[in-house]
């Protein structure tokens, strides 16, 4: 078994690397933690931590932002379109079906065979999203639609299903909807904020229990790890969408299904 400042810097740079691309991170985080043979209720509270490392990141990348969608001035604030509205509207349907469907998520979905099928069917959606693409109309988050933030947050409700990929099932919708990639993937980012600290809030009050003093070093490494990292993730995949589109993501979705199947369902 390795030590858990190992472990939380593993699973924090895997956590930090694909929460915001669109490959699906429990895919990946189910794999990782196979492979270094970490897991038991710990290892629930533990990808809860780490998923607040990365949404932090999310909040400092976009902090000025954020700020304006709630009306909180900065220095060099500006009064922008995007308001709070838009990020309820889109926040409300993901945000039910996961209230709903928690339990029926957790205890029945979170399989193998189910993370593959959310693989293969995610990485269509993004090869449909880039072949049925509407030519943009809205290229930056002042331009986004009331209608159009409802209807990305319902796209938003496929990611419920483990290893569809939340960035991934929004910046697809985004694209059938009007935007430019740029734009939807910095949309679901900023809704990715209180989608991620509901269900994390969540899941952590109900495994409270499981938390353990002796557990603050793999705790603290993951989240400061995940932070980091997801951070530097935000800001490269941002500008690699300026120049590439997300068929090769789907590509690589495929591949690690592929590797899914291998290990855990042949």
């Amino acid at each position: 078994m390795l030590p858990d400042w190992l472990i939380g810097l593993i699973m924090g740079m895997v956590e930090g690397l694909t929460e915001f691309l669109p490959v699906s991170s429990t895919g990946h985080l189910i794999l990782t933690a196979d492979l270094i043979n970490f897991g038991g209720p710990r290892s629930t509270v533990f990808e809860v931590v780490i998923q607040l490392g990365s949404i932090l990141a999310v909040v400092v990348v976009f902090w000025k932002r954020l700020w304006s969608v709630v009306g909180i001035k900065t220095s060099g604030y500006k009064k922008t379109k995007l308001n709070l509205i838009h990020i309820i509207i889109g926040a409300i349907p993901a945000g039910l079906a996961g209230v709903v469907f928690h339990d029926f998520i957790k205890n029945v979905l979170f399989s193998s065979r189910n993370v593959v099928i959310g693989l293969v069917a995610g990485g269509i959606l993004l090869i449909v999203a880039e072949r049925f693409a509407k030519e943009p109309k809205s290229t930056n988050l002042d331009q986004i639609s009331y209608t159009q933030a409802f209807l990305i947050g319902c796209f938003q409700v496929l990611a419920l299903w483990p290893g569809f990929s939340r960035s991934g099932s929004t910046i697809a919708g985004g694209l059938l909807l009007g935007l430019n990639r740029k734009t939807a993937a910095e949309f679901t980012f900023i809704l990715a904020v209180p989608m991620m600290i509901g269900a994390s809030g969540v899941d952590l009050i109900k495994s409270w229990n499981v938390l353990s003093s002796s557990d603050l070093t793999l705790f603290i490494t993951g989240f400061i790890t995940a932070f980091i990292v997801a951070l530097l993730a935000i800001v490269f995949f941002l500008k690699l969408l300026e120049k590439v589109k997300l068929t090769p993501f789907a590509i690589y979705r495929f591949i690690i299904a592929i590797v899914f199947t291998l290990v855990y369902l042949v």
